[in-house]
């Protein structure tokens, strides 16, 4: 991998990531933009205990432009785009509408192929693995950052999901604070080390495997299978199985399977609903050690991916119980997901 760091007019940090050594990265931004003056807020909510990013500035980001004024395609016949080169295959750059910003954070947006309209599971090994080292680099270098307490990298896709840009992209965010799902966590992790003496991250994949009945990929470095109490209509965690903190931990031999067992979660995710079906929508999140946590060692690095697409046609809304009281009722039961998971294989 080559990595190749620039600015782009407006002074935000733009990287490539290239898959060839002699990669020559030397575009200039061509655009007459003004500095960037972005200004986000966090705010704590006395009740509950959170906090909120207020960041108004938002209300102005580019939303479902035309696919050729797409601002995440490379700039090509006069037309200037967030990339300045004519081709890439992996890009990082500051999100010019972020939700985090200065002492507040960072936001970036990774871009995980040049293709319009590609995604993520039409990507193949080699493009695939080059994320994953961008996802990597990025969780290290924001190690540094003052601002930054907790790394999220994460894809939205589908309008569903609400994603305003069509181009395959994902986004990563560095948090000033540790996010209350992973205090939650922590404190179950806690708990159960009191009272057990043992790992809680450990003792869920080997009940998992062990049970075998919501396992949907079994490889030799990672695991794959629908939690016992899963959330979400259809939702897979995915955990190497010798545990690490975060990206940046993960043996050669992890890193060398992930493309093949990530990209097949994905293109059966696609294919959970039957033939003819739009594309699934999905949240894929990579859940990471907090920084300063006394023993980072004792969490376990996962990514979740689930869908809000409970059948054919339907999605599943976060209603009364869920966005009153938090408390998930899922249409699907986790064992009959996991079926209908290990059915769609891909052929």
């Amino acid at each position: 991998m080559k990595k190749t760091a620039t600015r782009l007019a407006d002074g935000r940090e733009l990287i490539y990531y290239d898959a060839r050594d002699d990669a020559v990265r030397d575009a200039v931004d061509q655009r007459p933009l003004d500095p960037i003056a972005t200004r986000s807020e966090i705010r704590h909510d006395r009740l509950l205990g959170d906090r909120v990013a207020v960041a108004s500035h938002r209300q102005a980001r580019t939303y479902h432009p035309p696919a050729d004024e797409c601002p995440l395609c490379p700039s090509r016949e006069g037309r200037h785009s967030e990339i300045p080169a004519a081709d890439y295959d992996v890009v990082v750059f500051e999100n010019r509408f972020p939700s985090l910003a200065g002492d507040s954070g960072r936001c970036e947006v990774v871009c995980f192929t040049s293709d319009h309209d590609a995604s993520f599971a039409d990507l193949d090994a080699e493009q695939a693995a080059l994320v994953l080292d961008a996802w990597t680099d990025r969780t290290a270098e924001l190690a540094h950052h003052p601002a930054v307490e907790q790394v999220f990298c994460f894809e939205n896709r589908g309008k569903e999901i609400g994603v305003t840009l069509g181009h395959p992209h994902g986004q990563i965010y560095g948090y000033p604070f540790v996010t209350p799902r992973t205090q939650l966590m922590l404190r179950s992790l806690g708990e159960h080390r009191e009272a057990t003496g043992r790992n809680l991250f450990d003792d869920v994949v080997a009940d998992e495997l062990a049970d075998g009945r919501r396992v949907v990929l079994d490889g030799e470095h990672w695991v794959a299978f629908v939690p016992y109490a899963a959330h979400w209509p259809y939702e897979v965690h995915l955990y190497p199985k010798r545990r690490v903190p975060d990206l940046p931990v993960l043996d050669e031999a992890a890193r060398t399977e992930f493309p093949q067992m990530y990209l097949e979660l994905l293109k059966r995710f696609d294919r959970i609903f039957g033939e003819g079906e739009p594309p699934t929508p999905y949240i894929s999140a990579w859940h990471q050690a907090p920084y300063h946590l006394t023993d980072r060692g004792e969490f376990a690095l996962h990514l979740e991916l689930f869908t809000i697409r409970r059948t054919s046609g339907k999605l599943k809304f976060l209603a009364g119980s869920e966005s009153g009281m938090n408390v998930f009722i899922n249409d699907v039961p986790p064992e009959a997901a996991a079926e209908r998971l290990r059915e769609v294989a891909s052929k």
